[in-house]
This record gives structure tokens, C-alpha cells and sequence, in this order.
């Protein structure tokens, strides 16, 4: 982008051509792997924590959970579900036909063109799988062809699995925010990373090779990283990872 002078100082680059685009939709998203459902409590609560139970760990970054019961953990369900911010959906693995996941849109600045993605908690049946990604793919699709601008992931510092799956996923790390909150009595730093736009078509091309069947042998493992695929489309690296 071209900055404009200007006696005062430069200004950024005009967006001449920017509209609002549209809050996400409570509406299925389907793709070749995976499903996104908004979050219900009544069709997902039980399925979910019983992809959940006894993975403590799952919780061990986020600001709510672990859940010690079904009943607890379905209220936190009905809590959330009603929310347009963060707005959930339930994850299901079209290769297993399980509700194995959740994820969310939340910080969602529409006249800003901005928008992240987060609270992304994956059973021990949905991590590593293709679906897994394709669920992510799903959700950075809808944003950008919405019209945003702008698709963050940010994460407590240090949580290295996280930081590792945004880059793998093709988001630029920008930075550290130090001491931005306080979750569950403990410091966070938050480590913050996006897309935008102008990487969207090189990402998008990334995720097709790398979730085509074509990238999987007989067995199911990849021929191609997807790593290595987005590697050559974000501008700047995690240094711890």
C-alpha cells in the first residue's frame, strides 16, 4: 500500500473501495472435512463434554473451564450460546460424524473490516486431523469473503501449541502485548498474530493443495506441510517457534 503525503505528515492509503461487511451468521458452514454448527446447548452440551472429558489440559490457557461435570459444563454452554460476541459454533468431524470441537468469532469490529478468531478447544479425536484444519480454513473463508480485512489469532504467551498452529495456519506474528489481562488470578501476555486481505488469495491457495485428497497418500499422512505451503505467503516469523 501507498502512504499519501501530506503537510502535516503521512497518512495511511486511502481504502476508497471499503464497505461494512456483515456480522457472522448463526448458520452452518460445511466444508470437505468438517462442519461448523452454531453452538446449542440441547444438540451439543452432552457430545462435547464427552469429547472433552477427563482433557483438563484443553482448559489450561483459556479463561473459562475445566468443567468438573456435565451439568456445569452445559450451563457454561447456555451462557454462551445466546452471545453474538464471542459467537461459537460446535465443530463436527465429517470423517468420524462426531461433534469433536468449538470454536469462536469474537473481538468482531465490523466498521473496522477487523475480526478473530479464538476459543478454539479441540477433543483429543479432532487434533491432528484434517478436519481439524479444515474447520479453521472454514471460518478464515467466510471472514474474508465477507469483507474483512483483518482475521487475528492471539493466544497466552505462553502457550508454544497455539503460537505454532497460528503460523502453521498463515497468520503473521506481530508481537507481545505484555501483562493484558489477568485469567484466572494469573498474569497473561498475549502474543498476537493476523492475516489480511492481500494474503488471502495466496492462504486460500495454500489450504486447497494442502486439504485437496490428492495431498494424502493411501494411508491418510500428508505429502505437503501446510506449514511449508503458508510459510511463503506470511510476512513475518515467532521467533520461539
Amino acid at each position: 500500500m501507498k502512504q499519501d503525503d501530506h503537510p502535516s505528515g503521512p497518512l495511511g492509503a486511502a481504502v476508497p473501495n471499503f464497505t461494512v461487511p456483515p456480522r457472522p451468521p448463526r448458520a452452518v458452514m460445511t466444508g470437505r472435512y468438517a462442519q461448523l454448527e452454531p453452538l446449542n446447548a440441547e444438540a451439543h452440551a452432552a457430545l462435547l463434554f464427552r469429547a472433552f472429558e477427563g482433557q483438563d489440559q484443553l482448559w489450561h490457557y483459556m479463561y473459562d473451564g475445566p468443567f468438573s461435570s456435565s451439568a456445569q459444563f452445559h450451563r457454561w454452554v447456555r451462557e454462551v450460546e445466546t452471545k453474538d460476541d464471542p459467537l461459537f459454533y460446535a465443530i463436527k468431524n465429517l470423517e468420524t460424524g462426531h461433534i469433536e470441537g468449538v470454536a469462536s468469532y469474537l473481538r468482531i469490529a465490523p466498521e473496522a473490516g477487523s475480526i478473530e478468531v479464538g476459543s478454539i478447544t479441540y477433543g483429543p479425536a479432532l487434533q491432528r486431523t484434517r478436519a481439524a484444519t479444515d474447520a479453521m480454513y472454514l471460518m478464515m473463508k467466510w471472514a474474508f469473503d465477507a469483507g474483512y480485512r483483518r482475521y487475528e489469532w492471539k493466544c497466552n504467551a505462553l502457550n508454544l501449541p497455539s503460537r505454532r498452529a497460528a503460523q502453521r495456519l498463515g497468520f503473521s506474528y506481530e508481537g507481545v502485548f505484555r501483562q493484558a489481562a489477568v485469567a484466572k488470578g494469573r498474569n497473561r501476555d498475549t502474543a498476537w498474530f493476523a492475516a489480511i486481505d492481500a494474503e488471502w488469495p495466496g492462504l486460500r491457495e495454500a489450504f486447497e493443495a494442502w486439504l485437496s485428497p490428492a495431498n494424502f497418500d493411501a494411508e491418510g499422512k500428508q505429502r505437503e506441510r501446510l506449514g511449508d505451503l503458508t510459510s511463503l505467503v506470511r510476512v513475518s516469523s515467532d521467533p520461539l517457534t
